[in-house]
Protein backbone atom coordinates (compact mmCIF):
# COMPACT_ATOMS: atom_id res chain seq x y z
CA UNK A 1 0.00 0.00 0.00
CA UNK A 2 1.33 3.42 -0.89
CA UNK A 3 2.03 6.19 1.58
CA UNK A 4 -1.08 8.05 2.75
CA UNK A 5 -1.73 11.32 0.95
CA UNK A 6 0.80 10.65 -1.79
CA UNK A 7 -1.67 10.80 -4.68
CA UNK A 8 -3.97 13.65 -3.64
CA UNK A 9 -3.42 17.09 -5.17
CA UNK A 10 -3.84 19.89 -2.63
CA UNK A 11 -7.51 20.74 -2.13
CA UNK A 12 -8.78 18.37 -4.85
CA UNK A 13 -11.13 15.51 -3.96
CA UNK A 14 -10.03 12.19 -5.40
CA UNK A 15 -12.13 10.02 -7.73
CA UNK A 16 -12.16 6.51 -9.19
CA UNK A 17 -9.39 4.07 -8.39
CA UNK A 18 -7.28 6.81 -6.80
CA UNK A 19 -10.04 7.43 -4.26
CA UNK A 20 -10.46 3.73 -3.48
CA UNK A 21 -6.72 3.27 -3.03
CA UNK A 22 -6.30 6.33 -0.84
CA UNK A 23 -9.25 5.48 1.42
CA UNK A 24 -7.87 1.96 1.89
CA UNK A 25 -4.35 3.23 2.60
CA UNK A 26 -5.52 5.88 5.05
CA UNK A 27 -7.78 3.55 7.02
CA UNK A 28 -5.03 0.91 7.28
CA UNK A 29 -2.50 3.56 8.39
CA UNK A 30 -5.01 4.93 10.89
CA UNK A 31 -5.52 1.48 12.42
CA UNK A 32 -1.78 0.83 12.55
CA UNK A 33 -1.26 4.13 14.34
CA UNK A 34 -4.00 3.62 16.92
CA UNK A 35 -4.08 -0.17 17.38
CA UNK A 36 -0.37 -0.74 16.95
CA UNK A 37 -1.25 -3.14 14.12
CA UNK A 38 -3.28 -2.88 10.95
CA UNK A 39 -5.20 -5.42 8.92
CA UNK A 40 -3.34 -7.76 6.58
CA UNK A 41 -5.98 -7.37 3.85
CA UNK A 42 -8.11 -4.35 3.02
CA UNK A 43 -10.44 -3.48 0.16
CA UNK A 44 -12.69 -0.48 -0.39
CA UNK A 45 -15.89 -0.35 -2.43
CA UNK A 46 -17.91 2.71 -3.42
CA UNK A 47 -21.44 2.68 -4.77
CA UNK A 48 -23.13 6.02 -5.32
CA UNK A 49 -22.99 7.68 -1.87
CA UNK A 50 -21.85 4.64 0.14
CA UNK A 51 -18.24 3.77 0.97
CA UNK A 52 -17.52 0.31 2.41
CA UNK A 53 -14.06 -0.74 3.57
CA UNK A 54 -13.57 -4.44 4.35
CA UNK A 55 -10.56 -5.14 6.58
CA UNK A 56 -9.37 -8.61 7.55
CA UNK A 57 -6.77 -10.23 9.78
CA UNK A 58 -6.34 -7.22 12.04
CA UNK A 59 -6.66 -8.62 15.56
CA UNK A 60 -3.87 -7.50 17.87
CA UNK A 61 -1.88 -9.96 20.02
CA UNK A 62 -3.91 -8.89 23.08
CA UNK A 63 -7.19 -9.44 21.22
CA UNK A 64 -6.04 -12.87 20.04
CA UNK A 65 -5.15 -13.78 23.64
CA UNK A 66 -8.59 -12.64 24.78
CA UNK A 67 -10.16 -14.79 22.05
CA UNK A 68 -8.16 -17.84 23.17
CA UNK A 69 -9.38 -17.19 26.73
CA UNK A 70 -12.99 -17.32 25.51
CA UNK A 71 -13.66 -13.55 25.60
CA UNK A 72 -14.82 -12.70 22.05
CA UNK A 73 -17.57 -10.38 23.31
CA UNK A 74 -15.00 -8.35 25.25
CA UNK A 75 -12.90 -7.97 22.08
CA UNK A 76 -15.96 -6.74 20.19
CA UNK A 77 -16.88 -4.36 23.02
CA UNK A 78 -13.40 -2.81 22.98
CA UNK A 79 -13.55 -2.44 19.20
CA UNK A 80 -16.99 -0.77 19.40
CA UNK A 81 -15.75 1.64 22.07
CA UNK A 82 -12.70 2.52 19.99
CA UNK A 83 -14.75 3.16 16.84
CA UNK A 84 -17.17 5.37 18.78
CA UNK A 85 -14.23 7.44 20.05
CA UNK A 86 -12.63 7.69 16.59
CA UNK A 87 -15.82 8.45 14.63
CA UNK A 88 -15.01 12.15 14.17
CA UNK A 89 -11.44 11.48 13.01
CA UNK A 90 -12.54 8.80 10.55
CA UNK A 91 -15.30 11.03 9.17
CA UNK A 92 -12.99 14.03 8.80
CA UNK A 93 -10.48 11.91 6.88
CA UNK A 94 -13.16 10.63 4.45
CA UNK A 95 -14.59 14.13 3.98
CA UNK A 96 -11.12 15.45 3.12
CA UNK A 97 -10.59 12.74 0.51
CA UNK A 98 -14.02 12.93 -1.12
CA UNK A 99 -15.00 16.58 -0.77
CA UNK A 100 -18.38 15.36 0.57
CA UNK A 101 -19.88 15.35 4.06
CA UNK A 102 -20.25 12.10 6.01
CA UNK A 103 -23.88 11.71 7.11
CA UNK A 104 -23.29 8.47 9.01
CA UNK A 105 -20.37 6.27 10.01
CA UNK A 106 -21.11 2.64 10.83
CA UNK A 107 -18.51 0.16 12.01
CA UNK A 108 -18.92 -3.55 12.62
CA UNK A 109 -16.27 -5.94 13.90
CA UNK A 110 -16.43 -9.72 13.67
CA UNK A 111 -13.92 -12.01 15.36
CA UNK A 112 -14.33 -15.38 13.62
CA UNK A 113 -13.46 -14.76 10.85
CA UNK A 114 -11.42 -11.69 11.79
CA UNK A 115 -13.19 -8.92 9.83
CA UNK A 116 -14.03 -5.27 10.32
CA UNK A 117 -16.38 -3.33 8.06
CA UNK A 118 -16.23 0.47 8.02
CA UNK A 119 -19.12 2.16 6.20
CA UNK A 120 -19.63 5.82 5.40
CA UNK A 121 -22.88 7.24 4.05
CA UNK A 122 -22.10 10.47 2.20
CA UNK A 123 -24.28 13.52 1.55
CA UNK A 124 -24.27 12.86 -2.18
CA UNK A 125 -22.95 10.56 -4.87
CA UNK A 126 -19.24 10.19 -5.48
CA UNK A 127 -18.21 10.82 -9.11
CA UNK A 128 -17.65 7.68 -11.15
CA UNK A 129 -19.57 5.32 -8.87
CA UNK A 130 -23.20 4.86 -9.87
CA UNK A 131 -26.24 3.09 -8.51
CA UNK A 132 -29.78 2.39 -9.56
CA UNK A 133 -32.34 3.98 -7.27
CA UNK A 134 -35.88 2.66 -7.32
CA UNK A 135 -38.46 5.21 -6.28
CA UNK A 136 -42.14 4.36 -6.07
CA UNK A 137 -43.87 7.27 -7.82
CA UNK A 138 -46.96 6.98 -5.62
CA UNK A 139 -47.51 5.67 -2.10
CA UNK A 140 -49.09 2.16 -2.10
CA UNK A 141 -52.54 3.44 -1.04
CA UNK A 142 -52.70 5.94 -3.92
CA UNK A 143 -51.55 3.36 -6.46
CA UNK A 144 -54.40 1.01 -5.47
CA UNK A 145 -57.03 3.77 -5.76
CA UNK A 146 -55.86 4.69 -9.27
CA UNK A 147 -56.00 1.11 -10.54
Amino acid sequence: MSSPGASQPAGQPLAGGNLLSEITNRIVAFMREHYGRGPIKAKTYVLDNLIVCVLSDGLTAIEKTMMEAGEPERVLEIRRDFQRLMKTRYSRMIEELTGRRVLAFLSQAHVDPDLTIEMFLMDGPLPGFGALELVDPAPPDEARRDG
